[in-house]
């Protein structure tokens, strides 16, 4: 190495002295020159390419992925979005039909209480009037009554018979007597 600095002191071609020292040849040089051009062809051609196209796959299958991985997590959203629309709207019919339902009840309840009302209405009607019919033939029978009573009473104070006419005219003074 001494003499390399020396030649370069001495304002020799330094170049030449160093491919001297390190025993640098120039067909060497030029035939590993060519070696290392045909290694890294070989290696781009060969190896180089199919690694960078897996990988090129790789990542487009990745970006694939990624994009298919949004797109469901997009249509999740959606469909939890329209599920809880679809529960919200069956809970809104299942509130409106048990309303319906509770006011269908009232109406019904409502409806069997009238008829319930006019049915013991109709019975209290139909008593009244069986009473009422009860008591005009009571009452006619009580003024048939009456009248031979008050027959038998006379003919035992007066000590006679009386005539039908008699009878009848005695009756309807104490029948208007009782009514009046």
């Amino acid at each position: 190495m001494m003499t390399v600095l020396a030649a370069a002191a001495e304002g020799g071609n330094v170049a030449t002295e160093l491919a001297r020292e390190f025993g640098w040849n120039k067909i060497l040089f030029i035939a590993q020159v060519i070696n290392f051009i045909l290694v890294i062809f070989v290696l781009k051609t060969f190896a180089f390419k199919p690694i960078l196209a897996i990988l090129e796959q790789r990542s487009k299958r990745i970006e694939e992925g990624e994009e298919k991985l949004k797109r469901i997590e997009t249509q999740l959203a959606e469909s939890e979005k329209a599920t809880a629309e679809t529960i919200e709207k069956a809970n809104a019919d299942a509130k409106r039909l048990i309303e319906e339902a509770k006011a269908s009840a009232v109406t019904l309840s409502e409806e069997k209480a009238q008829e319930a009302i006019s049915s013991a209405q109709a019975i209290l009607a139909k008593a009244e009037e069986a009473a009422k019919a009860e008591r005009a033939t009571m009452v006619t029978e009580l003024k048939k009554d009456f009248g031979r009573l008050v027959a038998a009473t006379t003919t035992q104070v007066t000590g006679k018979v009386l005539s039908e006419a008699d009878q009848k005219t005695i009756n309807e003074d104490a029948l208007a007597a009782v009514e009046g």
